[in-house]
This record gives C-alpha cells, structure tokens and sequence, in this order.
C-alpha cells in the first residue's frame, strides 16, 4: 500500500512504499500537519512584531524641484551654485591656484597685449528672437587705452540687425596655445564718414564687394560699411606663466601629484577698472 508523507523540508507530499511502517509515521505526519498550519499564522505574528519593535528612520527632507535663481561670482569662495561640499578645501583648485591680481597697469596691459597678438576673435550677440549667435570678427582697431575695440561690418549682415535689438555682445579671443580672453561690453553700430574713414582699410573691398552701380563700390564712402565699437565692461583672461615645455611638466606632476597645474595667469576686471583705464 502507497501512502503519503510530508517532506519536511520542501513542504509536498511524497509517496511512501513501506506499508509496515504507516502505524509508526502516522503520528509524524499528524504533527507536521498540525505545525505547518500553524507555521504561517506564526510568521505572521513575527513579522507584526518586528514591524512595531523595529526603529523607525526618519524620512528624508523634501528635495526642491528646481534650483533656485543663482548668481555667479568670480570669487570661488562664494559660488552661488554648488553641486557639492568640500569642506575647507578649494572646490575649484585650478582657479585657486592660478588666480592674480596684480596692479591695473599690469592687468590692463597684458590684456591688450595678448589681444593685439590675437587680432581675430569670435563676437557673440543675442538675435532678436533671443538666440545667440557667433561669428569671426579682425579687430580694427582699439580705443579707451585698448580697452574698447572697433570692428568693420557691413549694414546688411544680421549682426547689425541683433545689434539692433540687442546691445550686450561677448568677444572671445583665443590662442593655439590656449590663452584666452573673454570680455564682455556693449555695441554700437557707427555709421559716420568720419569714423569709417578714420578705421576704412582698401581690404574691406574683398568683403562687402563692387557692385558696380558708382556707389556700393567697397570705398570709403560706401553707406554699407559700417563701424561697430565694443565699449568693455569686464574682462577675464588667461595668458600662460610658464614656456611650452615649462607648462608640460607642471601639468604631468600635477597629474602624478593630484595638486592643480599652476600654468596660467588668470585675472579679472570689472567695469570700475575698465572705467579707470580709459581715462
């Protein structure tokens, strides 16, 4: 006769083949399947107290959905956006260990000289419909002791247009050897003869062209070309402190030392410097 048994450990129901024995597990199985019935209640009741008894966590403050308006500063010391906690140390060593400020003498003039060297430059304005845009601009000339730069453009382009509906513009020079500048002011568009004599170049013939009607000739007195003076109101720059081969070794120990290269002078003026140079 072939009975059932409980196993134990898998909790299923076996064939068994030994009739002898039914009277000797008969009470086993009675008693497993009295306890497995009550295994289930039991692990309930468990889990029930270990729900009350256990310690509660306290819930994690409400993360804010959006950053709030924020503000830059030249100063690491007080970014207004952060997106970590390095306690007393620099969150930003390069800047740390490259920041100067030296006179204004210095300042103003290693600026203008790395400018001068640059010659090209990429002006940003704001379109009308509020987008911002980028083109190559040589630099004509300087004004205000090389503080204020003059452009050639002609009438016509669109960089006139957001001009025209916006003044703020960016000028960024940069070198192969990775100086830059970055300065920031407004824009006028001048269309005086006087102004365009002063700065008119017989180059600027390849540019706006000849169109052959005795007027819009590419000359002088062409009403196409124009000048766009860029009077600054800050500028930042970086001109290296150290040669080629100088700088290439400060960045490998930099790299093996985990310290921040120190390769560059890096400087600030604000608009009250800028004001003071001029005059």
């Amino acid at each position: 006769m072939t009975v059932l048994t409980l196993n134990l450990y898998h909790q299923r129901f076996v064939p068994f083949r030994h009739p002898s024995t039914m009277n000797a597990i008969a009470p086993l199985c009675r008693h497993t399947l009295r306890s497995s019935t009550r295994l289930p209640q039991a692990r309930q009741l468990q889990r029930a107290s270990l729900l009350t008894s256990r310690p509660r966590h306290p819930q994690p403050a409400s993360r804010p959905t959006s950053f709030p308006t924020r503000h830059y500063s030249s100063n690491t010391d007080n970014m207004s956006f952060s997106n970590t906690d390095t306690g007393n140390k620099p969150a930003d060593p390069y800047t740390a260990t490259n920041i100067q400020d030296p006179g204004l003498k210095e300042k103003v003039e290693d600026l203008v000289n790395f400018v001068s060297r640059c010659k090209f430059c990429m002006m940003t304005t704001e379109t009308p419909n509020g987008l911002l845009a980028s083109r190559c601009m040589a630099l004509a000339a300087k004004e205000g002791h090389g503080v204020d730069y003059i452009f050639h453009a002609n009438s016509e382009s669109g960089k006139t247009d957001d001009l025209a509906a916006h003044k703020s513009v960016n000028l960024g020079f940069l070198n192969n050897s990775g100086e830059w500048a970055s300065i920031s002011g407004t824009a006028s568009v001048e269309t005086d003869r006087e102004k365009v004599h002063q700065y008119y170049s017989p180059a600027l013939k390849a540019w706006v062209g000849d169109l052959g009607d005795g007027k819009h000739d590419g000359g002088p007195d062409d009403p196409r070309i124009v000048v766009i003076k860029v009077t600054s109101k800050t500028a930042q720059y970086a001109v290296s402190r150290r040669t080629a081969i100088g700088g290439a070794i400060e960045v490998a120990k930099g790299v093996l030392t985990g310290e921040a290269a120190q390769v560059n002078k890096l400087r600030h003026l604000d608009e009250q410097e800028l004001q003071t140079a001029r005059s």
